[in-house]
């Protein structure tokens, strides 16, 4: 097979993989990862500031005491003691025993987007129609590119998804949509917050059209301005899946979600799961567990909320210094994002290479729609970078915009 390339393939992959792409985000870590770089584009928690020492012993007495019981398989549904946990962290958010939540119907996942594969497997037939804000999280996207669904956006503003729109799409869908895909509070990639009013409005329409809600709700614990809002999973028990992960409230690495749902769908949730990975990881579930029984978590959850509102706020500052005036962007009460929509005629994916020349990164707006508009709009990250970072990166991203806005203005928009 010498000389053979992977496009000697081509014929013979199966059909779903022709509608698979690479991530924007995905393909710019190799270069937002140098050093010299400011990266305003990943979605990463700061773990630094987590206790370092303070986990190297947790995880040592988790190996000393539980080790060998760690080290080996576990049901496919996951560990009971990790689901009657996150049954804990639920209630702090709204969702607790009154709203239906049982340890029987959390079924930990390999991180919220094995969750979202698995909901798609067990719902999505090839041609089927899904429901997602515009924009909306590009994980996401993919998975529903690969169950080879056909996604339609529904507008939103900074009040979130736009309940008459909701109507309207639902009014022009050939087929009744499978599911609502959903990123209510501290949205990705806009960081807005679904209002009270339009919770039970959403709510509500969804109910009279019979439509299924899956809400994605990783960001919600982390609040900067007022109390997280109450998920929608929290008000309606019938017809919707929740998403939950430690990715943002703890560690990403570790690849531990959850999905809650009735027991008709959890069974086939975990056949689901048991199909692509047999079980998931007992000593991550482990370590979460260890984490969530014997560390301060709560309080290392608002530690993050104050240095991520820091951070929001320099960024926020930095974008009003440096930023043309006919530029705007989002302001969100929680969450990792900042949601900004360039001058006319200005393309943020054709800024990109530039931008990185002048070493700071961005996540072109196309990015996060199925249908590749976005391209006067860019997602920017305020939890990982220091605020020290965040006004450089900045900086450098208003000198990439003024020259691009001067090129506009030579040769027209």
């Amino acid at each position: 097979m010498s000389g053979t390339t992977l496009d000697d393939y081509t014929d013979r992959y199966a059909a779903r993989i022709h509608g698979m792409a690479q991530s924007e985000i995905r393909a710019l870590f190799a270069v937002a990862s140098r050093p010299e770089v400011v990266s305003l584009a990943g979605g990463n928690p700061d773990t630094s500031a987590l206790s370092m020492p303070e986990l190297s012993e947790m995880f040592t007495r988790l190996l000393t005491d539980h080790g060998p019981q760690a080290m080996l398989y576990c049901p496919g549904q996951g560990d009971t003691r990790l689901r009657e946990e996150i049954c804990e962290v639920m209630a702090i958010t709204g969702i607790g025993a009154d709203a239906g939540v049982s340890p029987d119907d959390v079924v930990i996942t390999a991180g919220a987007q094995q969750g979202l594969s698995l909901l798609a497997t067990v719902f999505l037939d090839p041609g089927d129609i899904v429901l997602a804000e515009g924009p909306t999280y590009v994980g996401a996207l993919g998975v529903f590119q690969a169950a080879q669904a056909q996604v339609r956006h529904v507008a939103m503003d900074e009040g979130g998804l736009i309940p008459a729109a909701l109507e309207e799409a639902l009014a022009e869908c050939e087929k009744p949509p499978k599911f609502l895909y959903t990123v209510p509070t501290y949205q990705n990639p806009t960081g807005v917050t679904l209002s009270e009013e339009r919770r039970l409005a959403v709510l509500d329409i969804c109910r009279r059209h019979d439509l299924l809600i899956v809400e994605d709700d990783p960001y919600g614990m982390l609040s900067f301005d007022a109390e997280q809002p109450l998920p929608l999973r929290a008000r309606e028990r019938d017809g919707v899946f929740y998403l939950g992960t430690f990715s943002k409230t703890f560690a990403a690495g570790l690849r531990v979600g959850w999905v809650l749902a009735p027991p008709a769908v959890r069974d086939k949730l975990v056949l689901a799961s048991e199909a692509q990975i047999l079980c998931p990881s007992a000593l991550t579930q482990a370590a979460v567990t260890q984490y969530l029984t014997t560390m301060p978590w709560r309080q290392q959850v608002k530690v993050f909320c104050t240095l991520y509102q820091e951070r929001r706020d320099t960024m926020l500052a930095s974008l009003a210094d440096t930023m043309p005036a006919d530029m705007t962007w989002t302001e969100p009460g929680g969450g990792l994002f900042v949601w900004a929509n360039l001058p006319a005629g200005l393309d943020s994916k054709a800024m990109l290479p530039q931008a990185l020349a002048e070493r700071v990164a961005y996540v072109p707006g196309t990015g996060f729609y199925a249908d590749g508009s976005g391209r006067g709009q860019m997602r920017l990250n305020f939890s990982f970078p220091s605020s020290e970072r965040i006004r450089e990166g900045v900086r450098r991203l208003a000198g990439v915009i003024d020259s691009a806005a001067r090129l506009r203005d030579t040769f027209g928009a």
